[in-house]
């Protein structure tokens, strides 16, 4: 193990010439930039290599399809992304859009419906987070994945394991209907997009949310509810998911005990391969977006080059692996860059 200094930089580093460090660190400042926007460059050159393999890829249709198909999971990692901010996790996002999605059966109207299955999503959320903090469990893990079982089994009971036809007409137009071209979930997913931004960005809440994530006990010390952002967080990952259950919903014009099965490994993926960390405090909505649309482009690739449906599960587990130990990496770079400058002021 090589010995430091009272500094913190190894006995090499200290060593280097002042030349070497004050080149190692522009060198790998630019390695961090690159990282941060590894995702959005990937996904740029997807689209272009694509284009060129089929003729197809860049058609209207085929984006327009692509965008509706990405929309649940853009809304749902959206309030998955808030959680794992937080250093947390939600594996419930799924029950909560197959419960949701069973709610029109009892024939209410469409604004109830919907409240039915935003409603539904919070209550998930609620119980996920009050679970979690309040009864002192050791990972969100447990309770989510409790609630996962929980709500599917009861939406296998509800619906006896079969799909139920039939949604009222303004869910349906999410799914059906386009505005200027573009599906009208596009809009759902910028309108959820906005509003958490504006939260995020305007309300001190945004910043407690990074503080509880990057450091909980610092949080603490400074006198943040981190118990309810906690609980917030989780509310409001359980209403995206309610929300998702809704553009499913039209976009199926059905309810199933089936619906949103894997949803909750689409969503982690999603925020994952689109840059967050697993380590919290770091990230943006952005994120989550990238990652939605880059899952929704390889698997829309994989289907116009006719590959095997099975083979597109063994892709998106080796894109996660590859982001994960990106957000590896870029997190020894930040720590080589912060020892390099400290020893340059020194």
């Amino acid at each position: 193990m090589p010995e430091t200094g009272n500094t913190g930089t190894t006995v090499g580093e200290a060593a280097l010439p002042a030349s070497r460090k004050s080149e190692a660190v522009p060198g790998l400042s630019l390695g961090l930039m690159l990282l941060s926007a590894g995702p959005v460059v990937i996904l740029v050159l997807l689209i272009a290599v694509l284009s060129f393999l089929s003729p197809y890829f860049l058609t209207g249709r085929n984006l327009s399809n692509i965008l509706a198909q990405t929309a649940v999971i853009s809304v749902v990692a959206m309030g998955q992304h808030l959680v794992i901010l937080t250093r947390g996790i939600d594996l419930s996002v799924g029950s909560n859009v197959v419960v949701g999605a069973l709610s029109f059966h009892a024939g209410a109207p469409a604004i109830i419906v919907i409240a039915v299955m935003v409603g539904c999503g919070a209550a998930v959320g609620a119980i996920n987070g009050l679970f979690y903090v309040f009864g002192r469990l050791p990972h969100p893990f447990i309770i989510t994945l409790a609630t996962l079982s929980i709500a599917k089994g009861l939406a296998l009971q509800l619906a006896d394991g079969r799909a139920i036809p039939g949604m009222p007409d303004s869910i349906d137009a999410l799914g059906r209907d386009a505005v200027w071209g573009l599906p009208g979930s596009v809009f759902v997913v910028a309108g959820v997009a906005a509003v958490l931004s504006v939260m995020a960005k305007t309300m001190v809440w945004g910043r407690w949310i990074y503080a509880v994530g990057g450091r909980p006990d610092a949080a603490l010390r400074m006198g943040i509810p981190v118990s309810w952002v906690l609980v917030s967080v989780y509310v409001i990952s359980g209403l995206c998911a309610g929300i998702g259950s809704v553009i499913l919903a039209g976009r199926t014009d059905a309810g199933s005990p089936l619906f949103g099965n894997l949803l909750e490994l689409d969503t982690i993926a999603a925020v994952i391969i689109g840059g967050a960390s697993f380590l919290g405090g770091r990230g943006h909505l952005g994120h989550a977006l990238v990652g939605a649309i880059m899952i929704g482009v390889i698997r829309n690739a994989l289907n116009l080059l006719n590959v095997n449906v099975f083979f597109q599960l063994i892709v998106i587990g080796v894109v996660i692996v590859i982001a994960v130990e990106s957000d590896v990496l870029r997190n020894y770079l930040e720590g080589r860059v912060r020892v390099l400058q400290a020893g340059r002021q020194s």
